[in-house]
């Protein structure tokens, strides 16, 4: 005799047909040809495993699919693009909001409203040549919901502060499944302290308005030596971030460029110390704030120079393909010369496991302030922010990859604060990050929202 597993798929079979035709956007089941693309995360590794994927069209299909899920008690999870996924999500079903576009700029109010899968690059496009920005992270491919509701630590947030904290309206569907405006002004005042940095465990986001910030002129760019003069570039680099103004933003990374011809002949192949810069102000200024880095000898390329602010996405050149990168980071109290020289002997040229990329972020400046309204992210300490990137490869890569991240761990051990930021905590828990303070605030609001359990996030705030 033959045993039939049943899975939760084919107990749903009737009402998920019964979503489907409820439903504009089109919805992929485990049969489907198109289910192994519908399903995939945007790091390759990670095998996610859900009950169903749907591509949500507009607002009310998401209301409808988080209505359903409640009353077929089935957990549901935002995706625009997959970035920042944990985990294999198995038989949740996953909300691609990536359809729910629309910008719309308000010069005069210096606000811009935006649908839940407008991407970082769309929206600095759309405010090329206004003169003003949203406070934007170094990669044009996340959405600007995503980026934002998890911290938005920003190339200006030394100017202005976390980008979660510039939020002015979210709309959201909570787990109820009802369609919610929150402000400052509303009767959701710790709701919407809660999605400003505590992510998206609250509620499927759907919209959300932000204030946008002056640009009047942006220089920026990258510089680049052999790999041999790491030491020279941080020892300059921690020159420069010591006395830098809060309108200048600075870098420091190494890289391993691999030989593909797209990279440019001085980079490719070949391993990389480098700095990248972003200036609120003339060239003037910012040629007399970086003059240790032209001290340094040796550069390879110069990147350096004026940027419209629809081109600042391309500053750090990230990635922008799916990847099987992995990555870690934790916060520094400042930058000393033993740490110097550890950080050196561990990602210089000499790094017993070199990594794909490592990267030392200045902090500080308005990031430091406690904003008096802002929400759940709240102010960061620490100084500058130590993070890596490693892509295993062949047998024995992860473990190649976990020795990389151990030697900068090791490196930086005497300055670590041991945290990170939600949006930087890899496979760490949220106890890297969130006080239990904060965490007891963040899950009386998710009960309130969500009281059945049926949003899961990325980084569920009742879970370590």
């Amino acid at each position: 005799m033959t045993s039939t597993t049943i899975t939760p798929t084919d107990q749903l079979r009737e009402p998920l047909a019964d979503l489907r035709r409820r439903v504009a956007g089109a919805l992929h089941l485990p049969d489907d040809e198109t289910w192994d693309a519908a399903r995939a995360a945007w790091i390759v590794t990670v095998d996610q495993r859900p009950l169903a994927v749907l591509e949500a069209r507009d607002v009310q299909d998401v209301v409808t699919a988080v209505r359903w899920a409640r009353d077929h008690e089935v957990q549901v999870s935002a995706q625009p693009t997959g970035h920042g996924t944990t985990g294999p999500f198995e038989q949740v079903m996953l909300l691609r909001t990536g359809g729910l576009r629309g910008i719309e700029v308000d010069p005069a109010a210096r606000t811009v409203t935006f649908g839940a899968g407008v991407r970082a690059g769309e929206l600095l496009a759309a405010l090329d040549g206004t003169g003003l920005t949203f406070l934007a992270g170094s990669n044009p491919d996340p959405t600007v919901v995503g980026m934002t509701v998890t911290g938005g630590l920003s190339w200006f947030g030394r100017a202005f502060g976390a980008g979660a904290d510039s939020v002015e309206a979210v709309e959201l569907v909570d787990g109820m499944g009802r369609l919610r405006t929150l402000t400052a002004t509303g009767d959701d005042s710790d709701l919407f302290w809660a999605v400003r940095g505590g992510g998206g465990d609250f509620g499927i986001i759907t919209r959300m308005t932000v204030r946008l910030h002056p640009v009047p002129q942006l220089y920026g760019g990258r510089l680049f030596w052999p790999i041999e003069q790491t030491r020279a570039v941080l020892d300059a680099f921690r020159d420069v971030t010591e006395g830098a103004p809060d309108g200048l933003t600075v870098w420091f990374h190494c890289y391993r460029f691999p030989p593909f011809p797209e990279i440019p002949e001085p980079l490719r192949g070949q391993a990389i110390a480098s700095v990248a810069v972003a200036h609120l102000g003339t060239s003037q200024e910012a040629g007399r704030l970086l003059a240790p880095f032209r001290a340094v000898p040796g550069i390879v390329l110069d990147l350096l120079g004026e940027v419209p602010i629809g081109a600042l996405d391309g500053i750090a050149g990230e990635p922008t393909e799916p990847s099987p990168g992995r990555d870690w980071a934790v916060l520094l109290h400042a930058l000393d010369d033993r740490t110097v020289e550890r950080l050196v002997d561990a990602v210089g040229a000499g790094a017993a496991h070199p990594l794909t990329m490592v990267q030392v972020r200045h902090l500080g400046g308005a990031l430091a302030r406690q904003h008096p309204t802002g929400g759940s992210f709240g102010a960061v300490s620490e100084q500058y922010l130590v993070g890596a990137i490693g892509i295993p490869i062949g047998p024995g890569g992860d473990a190649g990859v976990e020795a990389g991240f151990a030697d900068i761990e090791a490196a930086v051990s005497s300055v670590s604060s041991g945290r990170a930021p939600l949006a930087f905590l890899g496979r760490r828990s949220t106890d890297h990050w969130w006080s239990p303070a904060t965490r007891a605030r963040l899950v009386a609001a998710k009960r309130a929202a969500d009281p059945l359990g049926v949003i899961r996030s990325n980084r569920p705030v009742e879970a370590g």
